[in-house]
């Protein structure tokens, strides 16, 4: 699988959703969870997709209890609490493991195309961010403690580019 395209995955609902369906927009991918205390990083994701959503920024939060057992709730009631104490309005998707044996096809392919730190494959902690470029390519891999508005600038020139 060469770009972010070939992938499938379900929203928080369970109803799937096609990541060819946002060919051409940019793309932010975030491994979250509720008990955290990166957490409140929910209120500068949702700033990002307030301010760039219209520009063709899509967010998709993908919940994970892989790590300290920090999101065991059920999907339901992680979407309740991501909009009833961060307002998130961004696509959250069903829990997923972003390691091991039963990681999603599509975070085995994130971590194959922006390795951490020393080349490491897998996801270190909640709230690792993937900045997929309008090609449908990786265009980077930002640390859990990366505030969100951190990542402006580069969000800012993958939306300037006109390739898709």
């Amino acid at each position: 699988m060469s770009s972010i395209d070939d992938f499938q995955a379900a929203r928080i609902d369970g109803t799937p959703l096609r990541l060819a369906d946002y060919r051409g927009q940019v793309l932010l991918i975030v491994n979250t969870a509720s008990a955290c205390g990166f957490t409140p990083q929910f209120a500068g994701l949702e700033e990002l997709h307030k301010q760039y959503a219209a520009r063709g920024l899509v967010l998709l939060g993908f919940p994970c209890n892989q790590f300290g057992k920090q999101d065991p709730g059920s999907n339901l009631e992680i979407g309740a609490f991501c909009e009833k104490n961060y307002g998130v309005d961004f696509t959250m998707m069903s829990k997923v493991d972003v390691n091991g044996p039963n990681a999603i096809p599509l975070y085995d392919w994130l971590k194959a195309q922006a390795p951490g730190v020393l080349g490491t494959k897998s996801i270190k902690w909640n709230f690792t961010k993937f900045l997929i470029g309008r090609d449908g390519r990786v265009i980077g891999r930002y640390a859990p403690k990366t505030k969100p508005g951190a990542l402006a600038a580069d969000i800012e020139a993958a939306l300037a580019s006109s390739k898709a």
